[in-house]
């Protein structure tokens, strides 16, 4: 007959490994406890203003409790919120860049967390401007597109992405001009149509851009009634796309289908103003 008792060796090292489990378990759980105690105290600073107290009660929480999404979302809000665009120092850089690799961090456990990808579009937007940079309005592009492929009903990133397409078509249709009057007889303004050559030129580098902003500018006039501020880049990408064409006839019809947008936001800001205020 076999025995089924066990020596004392083995249930003292069953008992061991069982207290062992007990501890850890407690121990997580105090650390989940102590982290969102540092991630109430960081909110609480963050919303006093004082940025840098609550990063490192955030930091503190994320490391206590490294599922605690709130604690890594705030983390990487509050080194955005002290990025300041345009300014050349050292530890400005650093804000922007620690705020996207926090934002990044997010979306590694949540791939589909809106506000992580807004973030991070909202950072290389404000990047790309000063000093100018496209591949940082690239960067932005993507992740504006990424939040419509997550929520195809938001009009928000349609918006945006219209923004960034104007900036580049605008900055180069500048800088195309610029390079021409350098060295030509006859110089052409601004509001003049391109010769030839600039305009095909223009067209190869920034076809592609001006179209993808008109459908996205559409696609947020259709999901939001009234949005003028759609309107009026759209306005401007018809005036980017009416350098492009080469038919004069082309032309004008672009210029008046933008003239009629400037009239349509003239008409929305002035029912807005006389509308009575809301209770």
């Amino acid at each position: 007959m076999v025995s089924h008792r066990q020596s004392p060796s083995r249930l003292a090292r069953l008992a061991a490994l069982a207290a062992l489990l007990l501890f850890s378990l407690g121990a997580a759980g105090c650390n989940k406890l102590k982290a969102r105690d540092n991630l109430n105290k960081g909110v609480q600073h963050y919303k006093a203003g004082r940025y840098d107290d609550a990063i490192e009660n955030f930091k503190t929480a994320k490391q206590l409790d490294p599922t605690l999404l709130n604690a890594r979302l705030y983390l990487a809000t509050a080194y955005a919120t002290q990025y300041i665009p345009g300014a050349p120092s050292e530890e400005n850089t650093r804000n922007g860049e620690q705020a996207i690799t926090e934002f990044r961090e997010v979306l590694q456990l949540d791939s589909r967390n809106l506000s992580a990808v807004d973030g991070i579009a909202s950072i290389f937007f404000n990047m790309a401007g000063t000093p100018y940079d496209p591949k940082k309005f690239d960067e932005a592009r993507s992740f504006h597109t990424r939040h419509t492929e997550i929520k195809a009903d938001d009009s928000a990133p349609h918006y945006s992405i219209g923004v960034i397409e104007w900036t580049l078509a605008y900055a180069a249709n500048k800088k195309f001009r610029v390079e021409y009057n350098a060295t030509a007889r006859k110089q052409i303004k601004d509001e003049e149509p391109m010769p030839k050559e600039l305009r095909e030129k223009f067209v190869a580098d920034q076809s592609a851009n001006i179209e993808n902003g008109i459908h996205h500018l559409q696609k947020a006039m259709a999901l939001q009634q009234d949005y003028d501020d759609a309107m009026a880049y759209l306005n401007l990408l018809y005036r980017q796309k009416a350098d492009q064409v080469e038919s004069p006839d082309d032309r004008a019809k672009l210029l008046k289908d933008a003239d009629e947008l400037v009239e349509r936001v003239k008409a929305i800001k002035q029912r807005r103003l006389e509308a009575p205020p809301t209770p």
